[in-house]
């Protein structure tokens, strides 16, 4: 006798990747396909969302920076209430759930009521940039180390406590989240600790959308860039290390 992977009460966390539905994995479309209801991110909705089973419930619970977002509390409820009333619940997370997704908290909501869970890794927006701008994120000898961080705390501020020792050492690949508001101060006290101003660096915005663009500075160009023009609105990530200004064959 089979068991039901996804059992009606039960919540699937799903990774949608960066938007592109042709890298959502074959499990991903799986669960969309058989969910009662889809809570979902704003980032993770678009084509995604047409993997949906017909009739299933699609609710809106996104955050985005500067604009009006579902307070994480009312989420954990939402999620805990449509799968108590025994529905299949997708929880549809942007990239990959575990990666700045708060994912921790709603997993802890869902222990503490009692309601089983399960998780479906996607493709990382840190990856799908690299692959865009046809570049690795790893380099024998010169790039050897990976680093995913936050740009931003909860205030919208740059978080404290940061290893700077870490963010400036010029062999290692840093993915920075969630920090276009934040890069000018955080890339003049990168300097400061001794990372060189004519580092590579890469913006990727709108990655795995059709309005994706890629721009190539050094550090201190970028930061300058970033902190005379107004916040953009497309969701961007900055990448800065050896690899990042290399020019690959993405568009």
């Amino acid at each position: 006798m089979t068991t039901d992977p996804f059992p009606p009460g039960s919540v699937a966390f799903v990774s949608a990747g960066p938007g592109d539905p042709e890298l959502l994995t074959l499990k991903a479309v799986a669960r969309l396909a058989a969910a009662d209801v889809v809570l979902f991110d704003d980032l993770a909705s678009g084509p995604v969302l047409s993997h949906a089973r017909a009739g299933a419930e699609l609710i809106a619970v996104g955050k985005r920076a500067g604009r009006p977002s579902a307070k994480q509390d009312h989420v954990n409820r939402l999620i805990v209430e449509q799968a108590q009333a025994g529905l299949r619940v997708v929880r549809l997370k942007s990239g990959d759930s575990g990666i700045f997704g708060r994912l921790e908290e709603e997993i802890v909501a869902l222990q503490a009521a009692g309601i089983g869970f399960h998780i479906v890794p996607g493709v990382p927006s840190a990856c799908a940039a690299a692959a865009a701008a046809a570049i690795p994120l790893t380099r024998r000898l010169t790039a050897r180390r990976v680093q995913f961080i936050t740009g931003a705390d909860v205030s919208g501020g740059l978080p404290e406590a940061m290893n700077w020792a870490a963010l400036a050492d010029p062999e290692a690949t840093t993915v920075v989240f969630m920090g276009r508001r934040t890069f000018p101060t955080f890339a003049a006290l990168l300097m400061t600790r001794g990372l060189s101003p004519a580092t590579p660096a890469l913006m990727a915005e709108a990655v795995g959308q059709p309005e994706q663009r890629l721009v190539r500075m050094t550090l201190s160009t970028l930061a300058a860039r970033l902190a005379s023009e107004a916040p953009g609105t497309a969701p961007a990530l900055i990448l800065y290390g050896p690899l990042a200004g290399e020019d690959g064959a993405g568009t």
